[in-house]
């Protein structure tokens, strides 16, 4: 898979390399428990001796950009809260390893057998979580009321027009000179009111 992004969510739960009949497997958690699922298969891996069996964890995450009151902050973002993705081969002994994690409500399948994830769909995950640019989260929607708090327009107030949150601006209609007029500003120089 290489050196990439994607990789950075995936965690080792062993130093052997995968074996022909390990599959990527979807498991079902509280939503929020992902990160401590993943810690508690990893601790409960490593001291039951299935290293062997057992050999990844991935929460899909991808970088978001979340501008609040007027900073811009870089956050990772769960792309599919409440669910967990392990490499593994099922067994008896490793289906129940995972199944009792606390936190874990079971896995994604048929009855009690899990179904294993096609190669395609791991691969364009990854491409998915590798993409560079994050996306911007916007705070705003058609028709907010915001203030300027930033460049030669700051104090002023007005009425969201259009938002491009690929791009993380807003078009904001500004009462300037007698008349509304619209102004394009990135989200970092307005906040909603």
């Amino acid at each position: 898979m290489g050196n990439n992004k994607a990789e950075e969510n995936v965690i080792s739960l062993s130093v052997e390399e995968p074996s022909e009949r390990a599959n990527w497997y979807v498991v079902h958690t509280f939503s929020g428990n992902e990160h401590k699922v993943a810690k508690a298969l990893k601790d409960r891996v490593q001291i039951g001796g299935f290293t062997d069996k057992i050999f990844k964890v991935m929460i899909p995450q991808k970088k978001k950009i979340v501008v609040s009151e007027g900073k811009k902050k870089t956050v990772d973002e769960t792309l599919f809260p409440g669910y967990v993705l392990v490499l593994m081969e099922v067994t008896d002994d490793t289906w129940h390893v995972v199944r009792s994690i606390k936190g874990v409500t079971g896995f994604v399948g048929t009855g009690n057998k899990p179904t294993p994830l096609p190669e395609t769909e791991i691969s364009a995950l990854m491409n998915f979580m590798d993409t560079e640019e994050p996306a911007f989260e916007a705070k705003f929607n058609v028709g907010d009321a915001v203030k300027i708090i930033d460049g030669p327009l700051a104090d002023f107030l007005g009425k969201v027009e259009e938002v491009n949150e690929e791009q993380g601006k807003v078009r904001v209609l500004v009462n300037v000179f007698g008349g509304e007029t619209p102004v394009e500003l990135d989200f970092t120089q307005v906040v909603n009111l």
